[in-house]
């Protein structure tokens, strides 16, 4: 049952950092994952999971990061605005904002997107605003002036069934993901709850965990999903990302 879903995949940046970073206890070379970001196209309106970084983690190709350098960084292109316009979407036109989380490559794209309300976990929100963090939470990102929609728990977008909020506590303790139910089945927008798919392979937490037991819990939840047939899209899975199309309909038959 999807009543004309489409979802669409974009990578808004690079996060580069040692395995152990993704996977406590992970040794070996500098992993580059990605920044993702997700357009849901529904009859009813249009929304977006995550929006990327902010423009300050621009930088040009020539001054990119060295290969074995943690950090951030996005090219020209890469900022979401550009990215829906590549599929003729207008930035104006998207109506919801769902950030995962408020940390700064997961909405430092919001301000891009001027007609859009954010929904966020009233916890997630309080949070961000008690403790503001530089290279965690930077008020610039996410407090835009948008309209802001505080949800506890889960939240149905659009009433049907087919774009579902679920709470995933852990890596911070307002974290949220989306499920969208697509013709073909499932699909989880992780976010941040689980960086990559070794992540949950292993049950192992990523370093940067607010809230062990409740990571823990989310990752059991995330297994019995999986198990039962959900496609699960991992949070900067670099191996993953090689294999999804960006800037087209989602399918789940490829």
């Amino acid at each position: 049952m999807d009543q004309g879903l489409r979802l669409y995949a974009f990578n808004c940046g690079w996060f580069q950092c040692r395995p152990g970073y993704f996977v406590e206890g992970d040794e070996g070379d500098y992993l580059r994952g990605p920044v993702p970001a997700y357009l849901i196209e529904h009859p009813r309106g249009r929304a977006l999971f995550d929006t990327g970084m902010g423009v300050r983690y621009r930088r040009d190709l020539a001054d990119a990061l060295p290969a074995d350098k943690f950090g951030l960084q996005w090219f020209e292109g890469m900022d979401i605005a550009t990215r829906l316009r590549a599929i003729a979407v207008d930035p104006g036109s998207v109506n919801w904002i769902i950030n995962s989380h408020l940390h700064i490559d997961h909405c430092g794209g919001n301000a891009l997107l001027p007609n859009a309300s954010v929904i966020i976990q009233r916890r997630e929100w309080d949070a961000a605003r008690a403790n503001p963090e530089p290279g965690l939470y930077e008020t610039q990102d996410f407090d835009t002036g948008q309209p802001i929609k505080l949800i506890d728990g889960e939240h149905d977008l659009f009433g049907d069934g087919t774009v579902r909020i679920v709470p995933t506590w852990g890596h911070t303790h307002g974290h949220q993901s989306v499920i969208v139910k697509l013709a073909k089945g499932d699909v989880l927008l992780a976010g941040d709850c689980c960086y990559t798919e070794r992540n949950l392979d292993v049950m192992v937490l990523p370093r940067a965990t607010a809230d062990v037991e409740q990571g823990l819990l989310t990752f059991e939840r995330l297994a019995k999903a999986r198990a039962g047939g959900t496609t699960i899209l991992y949070g900067h899975d670099g191996k993953q990302w090689a294999h999804v199309h960006e800037g087209v309909p989602f399918d789940l038959g490829n």
